[in-house]
Order: structure tokens, then sequence, then C-alpha cells
């Protein structure tokens, strides 16, 4: 046997060479992409393999070997074509023609064993027509971020992408912000589309509405495939885009996460969470909190994400309207607030323990909660993983004894806002029976986590990699995050 035959038996071995590869994006043809080659790396260490999505493809993890993930996601050898992903996208709220997938590209499209369309992307690839100057890498602190934020956002019930696999390179990168050379990596996420509000933006921008009609068909027939047969599908898919994403701001503002930049081409129009660079969950109930050391204004402080994302699918019907009636679409966006609210206050009820609440204080108790902790400061997370740790029977006897045991709450008597607080908690308690006090526990115990990455969290773990090359802290904490701790 050839060296060559060898080397394409050890590809055709490989269970991600062997998927079911669809060509859903391909198809439209290159006006949405263009065909890039891969950069070639002096170095594979696979840092990161994430065996919980493995299932949803149909493969066994015993099955796939690091040297299958390393040959797939770090060589990319054996797939083609690498697609570059052509758009454009507000910025800041300023337009900018001159984007463009410039340091990833579409790997493939792969059908799930849920039977769902998802994208294999990639991040810190090398350089694609796009690139503009840049030099098309990531660094291996951004893959480390990444990976963690994807992974606590979906175990909080956040509609994200995930990262499939993250490699170190072996390439020296300088960044501004850097005073030395930095370690690199390259990333795979899944998620259902890195189809973007700016994909849309720049056909209108080169005023192509024959493209963006056979793009938004395309659309819908993959991710919104209830409304194929509708004669209004175009103005239904709007409304539901709305909806999607009106309810994913809800879940970020549940779970005290910023993205910190929510420009049009980071929005998917599948209403997913993805691209996540300079984010950060909000260590206490900051309104005005900015992840992003650039947000020199605060436009996408963590308070202004909800109006920021209604901006941005406001600004998208410019950019559809020769597909949609302009009525239709403000009909849609209307919606939004309400979408918003109700996902956002569930969430939050659910936080406090609430799967379903119908007591005519719940929303008293909310906006007590909501003013407490933004009044007293006390950590956020921290405050409902107290609750969830302290929770007992007793707070049915005695508003006093809530949270008693707890250390980040005020003692019974010197805070009149947490007194009132604990009285309308104390009165909803006693509208439910035992039973459902037993299952009040275990939802706090469900959307409550005691493991959130502050930012301080990430510091903690990244220093043992860049210190000693000791990945344990990273393992275990996403051990932690998986298992809901």
């Amino acid at each position: 046997m050839t060296l060559a035959e060898t080397a394409n038996n050890k590809i055709s071995g490989n269970p991600f060479l062997n998927l079911n590869y669809e060509r859903a994006l391909e198809a439209l043809g290159n006006d949405y992409y263009d065909e890039v080659t891969a950069a070639e790396f002096p170095q594979h260490t696979l840092r990161w393999r994430n065996n919980s999505l493995l299932s949803r493809l149909g493969l066994n993890p015993e099955d796939v070997t690091d040297e299958h993930f390393i040959t797939a996601f770090g060589k990319f050898e054996g797939r083609k074509p690498l697609l570059a992903l052509r758009y454009h996208g507000y910025q800041f709220g300023e337009y900018n023609p001159f984007l463009g997938d410039g340091r990833g590209f579409l790997y493939g499209q792969v059908r799930g064993t849920d039977g769902v369309l998802y994208d294999f992307g990639t991040k810190g690839s090398g350089k694609t027509p796009y690139s503009r100057g840049g030099d098309g890498m990531l660094t291996l602190k951004g893959g480390v971020r990444e990976v963690l934020a994807a992974e606590a956002l979906h175990h909080m019930g956040v509609r994200t992408s995930r990262c499939l696999s993250m490699i170190e390179t072996g390439l020296s990168l300088w960044r501004g912000d850097e005073p030395s050379p930095t370690r690199s990596s390259v990333i795979v996420r899944m998620n259902r589309s890195h189809i973007r509000f700016g994909t849309f933006e720049r056909l209108h921008y080169i005023r192509r509405p024959d493209l963006a009609r056979k793009l938004l068909d395309h659309v819908i027939e993959q991710y919104y495939r209830y409304l194929v047969d509708e004669q209004e599908k175009y103005a239904l898919f709007y409304r539901e885009l709305v909806k999607r994403t009106a309810e994913l701001v809800g879940q970020w503002m549940a779970s005290g996460f910023c993205h910190a930049v929510l420009n049009t081409d980071n929005m998917s129009i599948t209403g997913e969470s993805f691209d996540y660079g300079p984010y950060a969950f909000i260590p206490s109930y900051q309104p005005n909190f900015t992840a992003a050391y650039f947000d020199y204004y605060g436009r996408y402080c963590y308070s202004h994400q909800p109006s920021i994302c209604k901006w941005n699918l406001e600004t998208l019907q410019e950019s559809l309207k020769a597909i949609i009636e302009p009525s239709d679409m403000e009909a849609g966006l209307a919606s939004f607030d309400e979408h918003y609210h109700h996902e956002y206050r569930s969430l939050m009820w659910k936080k406090l323990g609430f799967e379903t609440i119908n007591h005519p204080e719940a929303l008293e108790l909310l906006n007590l909660t909501i003013q407490f902790l933004q009044e007293s400061k006390v950590e956020y997370h921290k405050f409902f993983y107290e609750m969830t740790r302290t929770f007992s029977f007793k707070w049915r006897d005695d508003p006093s004894l809530i949270m008693v045991n707890s250390e980040i709450v005020p003692v019974s008597g010197s805070s009149q806002l947490f007194d009132d607080w604990c009285i309308i908690y104390h009165k909803i308690l006693n509208s439910f029976d035992t039973e459902q006090i037993n299952a009040i526990a275990q939802t706090l115990i469900r959307y409550n986590p005691k493991t959130v990455i502050l930012r301080p969290v990430i510091e903690s773990i990244w220093e043992p990699i860049v210190q000693e090359d000791n990945w344990q802290p990273f393992y275990e904490l996403l051990a932690r995050i998986q298992s809901g701790e």
C-alpha cells in the first residue's frame, strides 16, 4: 500500500468525514460566498472536544479519536469546498460594507439525529478575501472564552451555538491589547445557521433583491419549514424572527449575560446566540454594565440589549422591504416588547423558584427583586444561588426566616426593601401546597447554578494555562458547568 493510499484510508475512516454533508447553502450558488483554503498550522493539539454533541451527529464518542478531530477540524483534510460567507453590517450604528467571514468559513452542513440542519463553522482558520489586513487567526484565550461562554449559556437554557472542538495551532500572535505574543487556536462551532442580518443587508446594498428573495426562500425552507406553504410566509417569517430574537434577549437578560458586540453582522437569522468576543456575565445588577472596553459610550451595555436588538430588527426591514410589505414588518416588530417581557419574566420567576405563577403579587415580587439587586449591589448570580442553597419549608412559617443563613443579604429589619421582598415571597409560598413547595426547591436548583463564569473565574483558569500549560482547572470548570453545579 502506498503512502497516498494509507493517507486516504486514514481520512475515509474518519467519522467526521463520513457524515452525510448537505449542500444546502452551497447549492444557492457563489453569489453568497467565496471558496477558500484553510491555513496550515505548525502544531495541532486538541484542547477541547465536545463529546456531548457527538450523539446529535449519530456518533459514539468512543469511536471518535482525538486524531479524528485534528484531521477534520485542525488540518481540514478531506472537505471541499470551504465557504467564506459574504455579509455587511451595522457596527456601533454605522454601516460597514467591508465585512464577511474574515477568519472563518463554513466547513459543512449536517442533518442531526433530531432532523435539524446544523452548520460547522470555523473561527481562527486563516485569511479569506474579507480579512482586510487581519491575520485570520484566533487567540487561544479567545478560543477558551468562546468554549466557556457557549457551554455556560447552553446549560442556562439560552439558545446558543456550541463549540465542537478547540485546537491549539502553535502560532504566536501579536494583539494590540497584549504586551507580548500570545498563543493561537482554531475552533469549530456548531449551530443552526451562520446566515446573519448582515447577509441580507449586503444584498440590499448591492441592489440584488432577486438574490435576497432566493436566500429568504432558503431560510424559510430550512429553518422555518412550518411556514413554507403559508400564503403570507414572508410576513410570518419576519414576525417569527422578531419573536425568536426577543426571546433570546430575554434569556440573556435573565442569565445576567452581556454579549457586548450586538452589531447586525452578529445577529443570526434563526434567532440564535453566537460569536462570543468580549462578553461578560454581570457581577451585580448594573444596568449600565459594559463588557467591551471599546464600547466607549455604552451602546451595547447590559440594559440596552433589548432596545438594540429591536433596533437591529427594525434596520433589517430596509433590506427586506422589496420582499415583505413594510406594514407587515411594522406589525411584526410591534410584538417585540410583549415577547421579550414574557420570556424575561417567565425566566426570572423560574430563578425565584416558580415554573408557573398566577399570584396577583407575582409582578411586584419580580420588581422588588430587581430593585433590591440594584440598590444592594449583592452579587447577581450568588443571590439566586443562595436562595437555592438556603431554601427551606420554614420560609412559609415566618418571612424573617427567608435566607436567614445567607451572608449576602441584610439581616431582618436592616433593609426595608428586602423585608418587603420577604413578605411577598412568604405570601406567595403560602399559596402552594407541600408537593408544590418541593417542586419550587427543584426549580431553584435547575435555574440557579453555583458555577458562573465571571471574569475572575475565567482568569483563574487561564493563568495555569499560561504559566504551566495546566489545563486541568479549565476541564474541571467545564465539568461543573455541564453538570449544572
